[in-house]
């Protein structure tokens, strides 16, 4: 299999909600929700960078999808890392998350490995890792 993840879809309780953390709160770009014609057809995508989006769909909906009961949430089964350039972007993003609506569930610190990074949950639970790591550059 050749790397080409192009969408990452988080399952969502509430998608108007979840629609304004991302757009409003975050920043993130997006057209708004689409696919609202549609029976277990509303998302929205926002654009990340090079091609990748993030999607929000409604967990109910990605059950009927893939044919897969919905069961109980876990924010423990996967983190997303946002990287940033420096221990100050670490900050900014967590009061920037954490004005939007967000849980801190592990605010900015100096990690073991010599990163800086704090964690945040989404208002659905998912966890997101804002990080500096000084061995990583960006070609941006």
């Amino acid at each position: 299999m050749k790397p080409r993840i192009s969408v990452i879809t988080l399952g969502v309780d509430d998608l108007e909600r979840s629609l304004k953390f991302y757009q409003d709160g975050l920043g993130l770009q997006t057209e708004g929700i689409v696919g609202q014609e549609f029976e277990h057809g509303a998302v929205a995508f926002f654009d990340l960078q090079s091609g990748v989006k993030l999607a929000i769909w409604n967990r109910k909906d990605i059950a009927h999808d893939t044919s897969i009961k919905q069961t109980p949430k876990s924010p423990t089964e996967f983190t997303i890392g946002h990287n940033v350039r420096s221990k100050e972007e670490v900050k900014v993003v967590m009061e920037q998350a954490e004005t939007a609506g967000a849980v801190i569930t592990v605010p900015a610190h100096d990690t073991f490995w010599g990163g800086y990074s704090g964690y945040f949950q989404d208002p659905d639970g998912h966890l997101w890792e804002v990080v500096w790591n000084p061995a990583w550059e960006f070609t941006e």
